[in-house]
C-alpha cells in the first residue's frame, strides 16, 4: 500500500511539469480555439505522431465515396458585368478605359470533368468595376474524375498590377523575430485585396524564414520558397541561395519542395518521402498551393478532399509552371477577398472554407500573406 502511495505520487510530481506546461500555452494569446491550441501543444510536446495517426484514420473514414452524382450548379465566386457581388462571368468593364499595366489575362481553365456547369473555370474579376484587365481573377472547378462533387477554387493573381507582403503570425514561425501586429496592418488596408495562408510550421517543413530581408530561420537549399523581392515582383522557386538569404529578397517562406517544375509534375508526389509527417501526400484533405505561371503571375489553388497530387495536376492544368504545397486542413486553409476598398466585404474563395473572412483583420497565430493593389 505504501508503495502504491509513493508511485502514485511519483507519478502526479512528474506530471506537474507538463501540466505547467499546458497551462502557460494556453494563456499566450490567441485567436485559435482551445481545441486545436490543445492538439498544437500535444503535437509540439511528444505526441506528433499520436495525432497524426489519429488524423489520418479520421480523414480516411470520412472520405468521401467515389463516384455518385456530381454537383449541379457551382457556388458563386468573383464579379460579372451586370450581376451583383460573386457572380460567375467575366471581368466588369470600367469608365477608365485602356489599362496602363498590362493587357495580358489567362485564358479559362479548361473543365476537366463534362459537360461542364455554367461558369466552370471561367475566370472572373475578385473585386467589382475593375476594368478589362482585374488585378486578381477567381473561378471554381470539378478537379477530381473519381469524385464528382469535390471543387477547387482558383485565384490568379496579376504581379504587374499588385504587390505581396509576408506577414508573421503570433506563433508562427515559432522562432525570434519581430511580431508587428500579426495580422494586415491598418495603413495597408486601403489598397488590400487578397489574403492567403502560408505553410506548414517550421518544425514539419523543415524549412528556412525570411521577413523584412533578414534571415530567422536558416534557408534549406532544393526546398520550395515562395520569395518576394526588392524589385517588387513574388516568384515560387526552389531555392538556390544558400542559408542566409541574400540582399535582393524581402521575405521567403520555405515548405516542402516544389511540387511542379519545369512544367511537370514532381515525380516524387505518389511515393516519396520528403511530404512529412502531417497526413502524407495521399490523405484527402482541405489542402492549398502556389504557383506562378509563364508570366510570372501568381495562381493560387484550394479545395477539400485534395491530394498533393491532385494540387500539383490542378495547378498545371490551370499554366502553373512551378508550384508548391501551402498549409493544410480546414482550420489553416484561408484565401480571403475584399470586395471594396479599406478592407470591406470580406468573403472567402469558397463558401465551405472554415475560417471566418475577417480571419485577417485581426491578430492570426499563423504567418500570411496579403496582397495589395499597386
Amino acid at each position: 500500500m505504501r508503495f502504491r502511495r509513493i508511485a502514485l505520487t511519483a507519478a502526479l510530481i512528474a506530471l506537474v511539469p507538463v501540466a505547467v506546461s499546458y497551462l502557460q500555452a494556453m494563456a499566450k494569446p490567441s485567436n485559435s480555439s482551445l481545441g486545436i491550441r490543445s492538439v498544437e501543444w500535444l503535437r509540439e510536446n511528444g505526441g506528433a505522431g499520436i495525432v497524426s495517426k489519429i488524423e489520418s484514420i479520421y480523414y480516411s473514414l470520412t472520405a468521401p465515396s467515389k463516384g455518385g452524382p456530381t454537383l449541379k450548379a457551382l457556388p458563386n465566386v468573383g464579379y460579372a458585368t451586370g450581376t451583383g457581388p460573386h457572380g460567375h462571368g467575366g471581368s466588369t468593364s470600367s469608365a477608365a478605359g485602356t489599362p496602363t499595366i498590362s493587357t495580358y489575362r489567362p485564358p479559362n481553365v479548361a473543365p476537366i470533368l463534362h459537360p461542364a456547369l455554367p461558369g466552370e473555370g471561367v475566370w472572373s474579376s475578385a473585386i467589382p468595376n475593375a476594368g478589362p484587365y482585374p488585378p486578381i481573377l477567381v473561378t471554381t472547378l470539378r478537379n477530381l474524375t473519381e469524385y464528382p462533387r469535390t471543387l477547387a477554387g482558383l485565384a490568379w493573381i496579376d504581379q504587374t498590377r499588385s504587390r505581396v507582403s509576408y506577414i508573421p503570425g503570433l506563433s508562427e514561425p515559432a522562432v525570434e523575430m519581430p511580431r508587428g501586429s500579426a495580422e494586415v496592418p491598418l495603413a495597408g488596408r486601403s489598397r488590400l485585396l487578397a489574403t492567403f495562408n502560408s505553410g506548414f510550421k517550421l518544425s514539419d517543413s523543415g524549412g528556412g524564414v525570411v521577413a523584412g530581408g533578414h534571415t530567422y530561420a536558416p534557408m534549406h537549399d532544393g526546398l520550395a520558397t515562395l520569395v518576394g523581392y526588392r524589385d517588387g515582383h513574388t516568384d515560387v522557386i526552389a531555392w538556390n541561395y544558400g542559408a542566409r538569404a541574400p540582399s535582393s529578397v524581402v521575405f521567403a517562406r520555405q515548405n516542402l519542395p516544389l511540387i511542379v517544375n519545369h512544367s511537370a509534375v514532381n515525380p516524387n508526389l505518389n511515393d516519396g518521402p520528403e511530404w512529412g509527417a502531417t497526413l502524407g501526400n495521399a490523405i484527402l484533405v482541405w489542402r492549398s498551393a502556389i504557383g506562378v505561371d509563364a508570366h510570372g503571375n501568381l495562381i493560387y489553388l484550394a479545395g477539400n478532399y485534395q491530394t498533393v497530387r491532385s494540387l500539383a495536376d490542378t495547378l498545371l492544368h490551370a499554366g502553373a509552371v512551378r508550384a508548391m504545397e501551402l498549409d493544410i486542413n480546414s482550420y489553416w486553409v484561408s484565401f480571403i477577398l475584399y470586395g471594396l476598398p479599406g478592407a470591406h466585404d470580406p468573403h472567402n474563395l469558397l463558401p465551405d472554407m472554415n475560417r471566418s473572412a475577417y480571419r485577417y483583420l485581426e491578430p492570426d497565430d499563423r504567418d500570411f500573406f496579403a496582397v495589395y493593389a499597386k
